[in-house]
This record gives structure tokens, sequence and C-alpha cells, in this order.
């Protein structure tokens, strides 16, 4: 049986993953954790391109004049976890443990925190952290937060997955901080579909007649700020060129991250390496 297998029952998984305190210990020091500065763990792989988009906007974001400048970061992009989608809306194969994988491998390795670029996965964060105990920083809380402060009072245009969508990952985290939104009905929401799958596959020009019209359509319902609320979405927009004023949680995340292990954050412009 393979040490990492998902397919173990959770106590015996759990069993594996931890061992004993001073195995972990050992591989914490082999990692090079005892180190004076702290390592972020990039729980990626959902998909491979927005955990490159993540991991490129930390160091374009980080204050650096050398390499030796920039953060330690270990980036652990399993694409192989089931798609989140899939297991929310059609009972397929639960990522659960696949994560919950990554999460713990991360911290033996020696990360100080993790950051996961996938919205629609943050399903799964409370079982997740259960695991590790290391902080896990929620991007969708750090969104909201964001918006709260940026945006107050403004009505905020959610796009996603029909995973997040229909889940209500955000929902609750925008009701809870009184940020008023909508969201593209069910008709309408296979226009973000298609863009981000589009991304996914590598299509560099999708077809986007349909979700520029529902963004005009979403702004003539109220929407003053759009809510990237997957990852792919604001590689899209680069793509796509897209104009509208929008928020990038995974620009927050990455923020966020830098600040926890204490740079300074600094404006990256409108620098993409893809």
């Amino acid at each position: 049986m393979k040490l990492f297998d998902p397919c173990c029952s959770e106590p015996t998984f759990l069993l594996l993953l931890r061992a004993d305190q001073g195995a972990n210990n050992i591989l914490k020091y082999l990692a090079g954790v005892y180190e004076m500065e702290k390592v972020i763990g990039i729980l990626g792989g959902m998909g491979p391109l927005a955990t490159v988009d993540l991991f490129q906007k930390i160091v374009l974001r980080t204050e650096a004049k050398t390499d030796n400048d920039h953060i330690h970061i270990i980036i652990d992009n399993n694409t192989k976890v089931p798609d989140r989608t899939d297991y929310i809306i059609h009972a397929g194969e639960s990522p659960l443990n696949y994560l919950i994988k990554s999460a713990v491998k991360l911290e033996m390795m020696g990360a100080d925190v993790i950051i996961m670029p996938c919205n629609t996965a943050h399903y799964f964060y409370d079982e997740v952290t259960a695991f590790i105990q290391i902080p896990f920083i929620n991007m969708i809380e750090e969104a909201a937060k964001e918006i709260k402060k940026d945006y107050k009072g403004s009505k905020v245009g959610l796009l996603s997955t029909e995973g997040t969508s229909k889940s209500g990952v955000y929902d609750k985290v925008f009701e809870r901080h009184n940020i008023e939104f909508i969201k593209p009905d069910e008709r309408s929401q296979k226009y973000v579909t298609e863009i981000i799958y589009a991304v996914k596959k590598g299509d560099k020009n999708p077809d986007k007649k349909g979700f520029l019209k529902l963004l005009e359509s979403m702004k003539s319902e109220g929407a003053e700020v759009f809510t990237l609320g997957c990852t792919e979405l604001p590689i899209a927009f680069q793509y796509m060129d897209i104009r509208e004023k929008y928020i990038d949680p995974t620009d927050i995340l990455a923020r966020r991250a830098i600040e926890f292990v204490g740079k300074r954050v600094v404006d990256a412009g409108r620098r993409q390496l893809y």
C-alpha cells in the first residue's frame, strides 16, 4: 500500500500520513524547514495553469532585488484530483482525500502556511483544515474582506464554476459580510463554464460572444464589479483582453500569502507570462 494512498479508509489514511511526531520532525528537518523565513505551500493542480498563475503573482508581487529575496515556495501540482464540480453536481468521485493528502504532504515538507488556487475546492476547506496544524488561508474569505473594504455598497456579479455556484461556497461568505451579489441563471451559466474549460484545455482564443453578452446582462441587473470566482477566469480575462472592473481572488490570495510570510507586496501591473 502506498504511503499516500487516497483510497485508504480515513483512520488508516490519517495514521499513515501523520506517522509519529518524531518521523514528522525528521522529514521537516530534511526538507530544511528550520530556516529563518516562512515557507508557502501551494495546494495546486486544479488546474495547472491556475497554479502557475498564483505562483507567478506571488513572484511578481514580492518586493525582491535578487533570487534570495524571494519566498521559499513548495508546490504540489496534483493534477489527479477529481473534478470538484463533477462531485458536487453529479456525485462523481470525491476529491477530499486527495486534498487532505496534498495538504498534509505540504505541511510535512515544511510549509508554514497553505494556499489553494481553486475556488470550488474551498467547498472542502473545513474538512481539509481538520487534518493539518498550520494556517490555511481561505481565498474566498479574503476576497470578501477586500470587496467589503474597496467596494462597500456595490453589487457584485459572481462568475464561477457551476459547482461553486450551486454549492453556495461564495454565497455563504458574501451573506455573512453583507455583500449584495447576483449570479448567472442556469441558462447563462453555460457561457461561464465554456470559458473556464476552454482555458483548462489550452484554448487561448475561445468564443466569447455569449460570455460578453452575459456580462452586459449582469451589468444591466446592477452588477458594478465582477468577482472572478474561478481561478481560470483571471487567465481568460487576460486572453480575451476584457477590461471590465473585476476582483481577482487569485491576486488577493497571492498578496495575503506574501504578507503572511513577512514580505512586502508591490504592484505587479499587467505583466503576465502566459
